[in-house]
């Protein structure tokens, strides 16, 4: 594949530097993990899990598919790789505590960059009290290309049951914590070329590259009695629509709730919609990678902070199966008024 060219780094590549050094150089910015017994240098880490379980998930970035190199630095790889696991920890009530990664990268790619993914990846876990405790690195096929960036994300749930997708019943209510439309909204800049569009696209162009997930609002969801909960990676109808399969019920989606969250007060989404030409509510119902957390509570139960109500739970019929409405249509029927070209992302489509 072709790809586009990064910026030149000192350093030298991979090639020249050799595997160990690497890995010498990526743990040396690794961070420290509160969790961990044992860290980076031996066969494995040890990881104490205080709740006697341990959460775990898997995300893959491959340049060209999830990153460019000419449009993110290796620093926004980082954070970008570490956050969209740490938020699907977050989702499930747990808090993070350390993240494994597996690297293959052709021999020509710069050390500094890789540097730069190592530095990325312990700010984003850092504050959590996370960090690199382990992984793998391997040449990729020279005629690939392409890096690629496998993060595993481990997390403790302190006493709590894990909130799955398949908790939801009828009469929740749906709740909404973090951003939408955000990183959707800075990829349609880039792929514009920024032209036209002014400052205001900076702030979505940078949550593009580094978003920003709510992590503490999915403890405190748990604690709070969330009865399901998910990260909004695909898009909001998109991963609404996999909780309510999940659970057996439909989830009602109320526009103007969802509006009055999500675009107000008038910012970015707002402004470069309207020099793109673009309806704003189609990069907050549609739009991925922002890691927004979707969740579900008792009508009665008290919302912690940062946690908004966007709509409600209802029964699946033989009429309705489950599945996402939007002030009573169907999502799918939604995503196409707005021009979205469906509800969200979809691999291998």
């Amino acid at each position: 594949m072709t790809r586009p060219a990064a910026p030149d780094r000192p350093g030298g590549t991979v090639a020249g530097l050799g595997e160990f050094a690497l890995i010498d150089r990526v743990v040396a910015r690794a961070g420290v993990a509160r969790a961990a017994e044992v860290g980076p240098g031996d066969d494995a880490a040890v990881v104490r899990t205080p709740d006697g379980r341990v959460v775990a998930t898997t995300d893959v970035l491959v340049e060209g598919r999830h990153f460019r190199r000419d449009w993110s630095s290796g620093t926004d790889v980082g954070h970008k790789a570490a956050a969209a696991n740490l938020a699907d920890v977050a989702a499930m009530g747990a808090v993070p505590t350390a993240l494994l990664v597996g690297l293959a990268c052709p021999p020509d790619t710069p050390v500094g960059w890789l540097e730069e993914v190592a530095d990325g990846l312990a700010a984003e876990a850092g504050p959590l009290g996370a960090a690199v405790v382990g992984g793998d690195t391997v040449a990729a096929a020279p005629d690939s290309g392409a890096v690629v960036l496998s993060v595993t994300a481990l997390g403790d749930l302190g006493g709590r049951r894990p909130v799955l997708r398949s908790g939801a019943a009828p009469g929740e209510v749906l709740a909404l914590a973090g951003r939408l439309g955000w990183s959707a909204c800075g990829l349609a800049v880039l792929r514009r070329g920024c032209s036209g569009v002014g400052g205001e696209a900076i702030a979505a162009v940078r949550a593009h590259r580094r978003p920003e997930p709510p992590y503490a609002a999915g403890p405190a969801a748990a604690t709070a009695g969330a009865t399901a909960m998910c990260d909004v990676s695909d898009g909001l109808l998109a991963d609404a629509g996999h909780l309510a399969v999940a659970s057996g019920v439909v989830v009602e989606i109320d526009g103007a709730a969802l509006a009055a969250v999500a675009l107000d007060p008038p910012g970015p989404l707002h402004q470069v919609g309207a020099a793109l030409g673009v309806d704003p509510m189609a990069w907050v119902l549609t739009g991925g990678e922002d890691h927004a957390l979707l969740a579900t509570f008792p009508a009665d139960a008290r919302l912690p902070a940062g946690w908004a109500v966007i709509g409600a739970v209802a029964a699946a019929t033989g009429d309705l199966g489950a599945g996402v409405r939007v002030d009573g249509r169907p999502a799918a029927a939604v995503a196409e008024a707005l021009g979205a070209g469906g509800t969200g992302h979809v691999h291998f489509s």
